[in-house]
């Protein structure tokens, strides 16, 4: 305590649970404020998933459709989720039938950009549906799109194939390199018996 009221600071105890408890010596105001900073921009970062309602009437036509699919194509881009609702008036809740129709349409028209998360249901006066964007597949490493099972042991036995051709072709060159000169021995050899048989003849 004497040592921070001479440095004109405050004791802050950090750690209550530490055996010995641990203490600074700082400025407390200052402190504070760093602290809270760095909590807000912790929660700037932090963007949890959002749910965004794209709505629809069993009347609806199908370029209006079309715009709300477009919408929610975006939103699920984003990462979002996105919840279609068809929402019925008066004597149009006696037939959902007309509103499945045009969920489904809305559906069918995502293709595979979503994934139904909660199966089309009846809320009150509404026929929802949640969809999640579908996860992507991870690519290979490098931009490379990894080959299957089959196709990388047909690579394999190729190369090794083409490595067993090229070893071959080398055996072969160096056969022909030694080949003549051979030849040129045999034919000296019996070049020399010949001149040997006409001395004697000569003789």
């Amino acid at each position: 305590m004497s040592r921070a009221r001479e440095a004109g600071l405050d004791l802050v105890e950090v750690d209550a649970n530490g055996k010995p408890p641990v203490c600074r010596i700082l400025d407390y105001g200052k402190f504070k404020y760093e602290q809270s900073k760095r909590e807000r921009d912790a929660r700037k970062h932090q963007r949890g998933t959002m749910i965004h309602e794209v709505r629809l009437r069993p009347r609806t036509g199908q370029h209006d459709i079309d715009l709300k699919v477009r919408i929610a194509t975006r939103l699920l881009a984003t990462g979002d989720k996105v919840k279609l609702s068809v929402m019925f008036r008066g004597r149009e809740i006696s037939h959902p039938e007309v509103g499945r129709e045009v969920l489904n349409k809305a559906i069918s028209g995502l293709g595979d950009t979503a994934t139904i998360e909660k199966p089309p249901g009846m809320e009150g006066r509404f026929l929802t549906v949640i969809l999640t964007p579908t996860a992507k597949k991870p690519e290979a490493k490098g931009g490379n799109k990894a080959k299957p099972a089959g196709e990388a042991a047909s690579d394999g036995k190729k190369a090794s194939a083409k490595a067993e051709k090229t070893a071959k072709a080398a055996e072969a060159k160096v056969e022909a390199k030694a080949t003549p000169a051979g030849d040129g021995d045999a034919s000296a050899t019996t070049k020399a018996e010949a001149a040997a048989s006409a001395k004697k003849d000569e003789a």
